[in-house]
């Protein structure tokens, strides 16, 4: 018996400093990824089991956001907004190719290439960020992550099924790389700022640049036309994606890959702040807030909505390449000690960088709320970031992220899309579930 006692408690002392020692080399380089869950003590078959339960939650459950069409198409739907994005479509390629979800890959892709892409035009390459769920857009203009997350889940799926199954992946990659590149386009001039996608109205024609990547500062853009090309998201961050194109998207373009990968990391040391680590919606691209757009006003200079995806994309690069390790650990210490400070059961999803909680009229709403909760999607983004701490108050984020219910709040509100979509990708990444995939060899 105390053979067994001294057996249980070794091994409990080994997890834990497991646990507490990130590592310093990244998935590109070892090929292996933690499982943090077994490291602090989960039994392997319950992480299995609840990675499956997250994913059919989000997929094939009574709450899915998953829809197929017929018998090859399939889209991702923001239930709540009764819409497909871009956003929700490429991250569920992204999901289906990590699992090895061939099917719903291929019909996510034929749906996005049917609906979404633009085959003529001055778009050609580009997808509409939103359509209704029959496909009619509701807008011609892209966001730019989705662009990024197509390009690098179709890369992986042609080194994972390679490209005689009915898809040639590299080829669609590829064409998008290639329309990705900056051109001109012709717009009409009007007072005031553009909308989304740099639509206009009435005025003198002019000419414009279209670009994915700024290329002065090698940084991705909010959207590739108009307004949006001129600053940009701190969530659409992910350099090791563009390492994922310069080694295998044969594009001719690795150097200049390569060098956006080491700007955005950069850029993220500008764009978070130094105590908090907490980062606006959107900024410059020197990393400052942005005022000419509403700044405090409008919460746009604010933590919110999208910015709740930064600690996962700082995990992801730190998982695959560890280039910046060092500053990426740094980080996760102060974002988790801040939102340790506020209660890891009680802290909010919005704020101002500083910390502070914004005015009512800064508080981005959803779904017919202007209202601040303890999101799960935000729960999920700051557990993941445990891949990088050493600090023992990583193990209560992802105690609290394994025991959070994902379920509607008392007043009715419910995100079965965003707030899916990251805790799904949250449990994948704490799992070793989320990696690079190498060409099959």
């Amino acid at each position: 018996m105390r053979k067994t006692i001294l057996v249980s408690i070794l091994t409990t002392m080994t997890i834990g400093m497991q646990a507490a020692s990130p590592w310093t080399k990244g998935g590109f380089e070892t090929g292996k990824y933690r499982n943090l869950f077994v490291e602090m003590g989960y039994q392997p078959a319950a992480v299995d089991a609840k990675v499956k339960e997250v994913f059919n939650d989000v997929f094939r459950g009574p709450n899915k956001v998953y829809f197929e069409v017929g018998d090859s198409l399939g889209y991702v739907s923001d239930i709540k907004n009764h819409d497909v994005r871009t956003e929700g479509m490429s991250y569920g390629l992204m999901v289906a190719v990590q699992l090895n979800e061939k099917d719903i890959f291929d019909r996510l892709w034929r749906w996005a290439k049917k609906y979404m892409q633009h085959q003529v035009g001055d778009r050609m390459g580009y997808f509409a960020w939103s359509c209704k769920t029959d496909g009619t857009h509701n807008s011609d203009g892209a966001a730019s992550d989705g662009e990024l997350y197509f390009i690098t889940s179709l890369i992986f799926a042609s080194n994972r099924w390679g490209n005689d199954t009915g898809i040639d992946y590299k080829a669609e990659a590829q064409h998008i790389l290639n329309c990705i590149q900056p051109k001109e386009y012709e717009v009409t001039r009007r007072q005031g700022p553009w909308g989304f996608g740099g639509q206009q109205n009435g005025g003198e024609k002019q000419k414009q640049q279209m670009f994915l990547i700024d290329p002065k500062t090698k940084l991705i853009t909010f959207t590739p036309d108009g307004w949006g090309n001129s600053f940009t998201d701190p969530s659409y961050h992910i350099p090791a994606f563009y390492e994922v194109w310069a080694k295998w998207g044969d594009d001719g373009r690795a150097d200049f890959w390569q060098a956006c990968a080491d700007a955005s990391r950069q850029y993220l040391h500008k764009a978070t702040d130094p105590t908090t680590g907490l980062n606006p919606d959107m900024s410059n691209y020197d990393g400052t807030l942005r005022t000419g757009f509403g700044g405090r006003r409008d919460g746009s200079s604010n933590f919110r909505y999208d910015s709740w995806r930064v600690p996962m994309n700082i995990a992801l690069d730190y998982e695959w390449s560890c280039a910046d390790g060092a500053w990426q650990r740094g980080y996760a210490e102060r974002l988790q000690n801040f939102f340790y400070s506020q209660g890891v059961d009680k802290f909010v999803d919005q704020y101002r960088v500083d910390g502070s909680l914004p005015e009512d009229n800064e508080i981005l709403q959803a779904g017919g709320f202007r209202k601040l909760r303890h999101s799960i999607g935000l729960v999920a983004t700051v557990a993941a970031a445990s891949v990088m701490c050493s600090h023992e108050k990583s193990r209560e984020f992802v105690d609290a992220l394994w025991n959070a219910r994902h379920v509607p709040f008392d007043d009715g509100y419910f995100d079965a899309y965003y707030d899916g979509l990251l805790r799904l990708f949250a449990f994948m990444h704490l799992s070793g579930n989320y990696r690079v995939i190498t060409p099959a060899r």
